[in-house]
């Protein structure tokens, strides 16, 4: 068995842009989500890291997204920043946006950030984590293409769904980050589960008769299902609603496959920044003294419970040298 290979941060960085690159991205685009990759594998969420860097350079080379898209930022109103991320990437257009809606959140007390037009978003905690640094409570809500049914025997209707919620600690605390979808499980843990023929959880996924299954290929022609039945349907309709009805961006059940075809996606994002009260040093640090209450007391918390971010980056062998083909091969 081949070992894994180790990487720095800076090595790591390098190695995202440069297969971006090699697969028909800009340079700022590829700068994007190279940064968006490498985060998300330092903050343990490889399903959403380099192995989901994978379907954005298939994306490139299919024509799912825009080469050389150029995000178009508005701005309605003081507080309202409104983008289209032009069939590129989402992490593009809040780069390009996230200076404006900080300002406009700390100047304000709140701004919101919303995009239509974009491919899916990767790890929604990345820009709500991002948000966090600069002492800002977020709120971040995203769709994408359909994969979720209501119930049992209802058609697809939602993507997964996710919401994401950061509260800045202070006091040198990393942030409390919450990021979940509202189906059962994620769709990327479902295509994981396939590739190594593992099987799902109960309750999770049905057939594409509707019927329940633990076979995860099943899933994969089937359908997901909410978390808490009608309760976490609730949450993907609300999810539904800010991420594409705020933005324009197209509902979930009308978009192409993120995985096939030539159609760029239109995917919505929305993301609520807010400064943390009249007293914001104050606030965080009485958030951080709950937060270390809760933990002392057994809770888990989302972003402090588990592991620090590390350093660098280890990558499966057969994952790097897929990296190294594309960076390789100019699409």
């Amino acid at each position: 068995m081949e070992c894994p290979v180790s990487l720095s941060t800076g090595e790591a960085l390098a190695l995202a842009e440069a297969a971006a690159l090699g697969a028909g991205a800009g340079l700022d685009a590829a700068r994007s989500l190279a940064a968006a990759t490498v985060s998300a594998e330092r903050h343990h969420r490889p399903e959403v890291g380099f192995s989901h860097l994978l379907d954005y350079l298939a994306a490139y080379r299919g024509g799912r997204i825009r080469r050389q898209a150029r995000p178009r930022l508005a701005r309605p109103f003081p507080a309202f920043l409104e983008s289209d991320a032009d069939g590129g990437i989402a992490q593009l257009g809040f780069d390009q946006a996230f200076e404006p809606l900080v300002e406009a959140a700390e100047r304000l007390g709140l701004a919101l950030f919303t995009q239509r037009n974009g491919f899916t978003t990767g790890e929604l905690g990345y820009y709500v984590r991002r948000l966090a640094d600069r002492g800002l409570v977020s709120l971040a809500f995203t769709n994408a293409n359909a994969f979720m049914a209501p119930a049992p025997g209802l058609p697809r209707v939602f993507s997964t769904n996710p919401l994401a919620f950061a509260f800045p600690l202070g006091g040198g605390a990393r942030p409390l980050v919450i990021d979940q979808s509202a189906s059962a499980t994620a769709f990327v843990s479902v295509a994981a589960a396939a590739a190594r023929g593992t099987p799902l959880a109960e309750g999770v996924a049905v057939d594409a008769a509707g019927q329940p299954t633990t076979d995860a290929q099943q899933a994969i022609l089937g359908a997901l299902l909410p978390f808490g039945g009608r309760k976490g349907a609730n949450i993907a309709l609300l999810v539904e609603l800010m991420a594409a009805g705020l933005s324009g961006g197209a509902w979930s059940r009308e978009m192409p496959d993120f995985q096939s075809g030539e159609e760029t996606l239109d995917c919505g994002l929305t993301i609520l920044a807010l400064k943390p009260g009249r007293e914001p040093d104050a606030h965080r640090a009485r958030a951080r003294a709950l937060v270390e209450r809760l933990k002392a007391e057994g809770l888990y918390i989302p972003g402090l419970s588990g592991a620090a971010p590390a350093d660098g980056v280890r990558l499966d062998a057969a994952l790097h040298r897929a990296l190294i083909a594309h960076a390789e091969t100019r699409a």
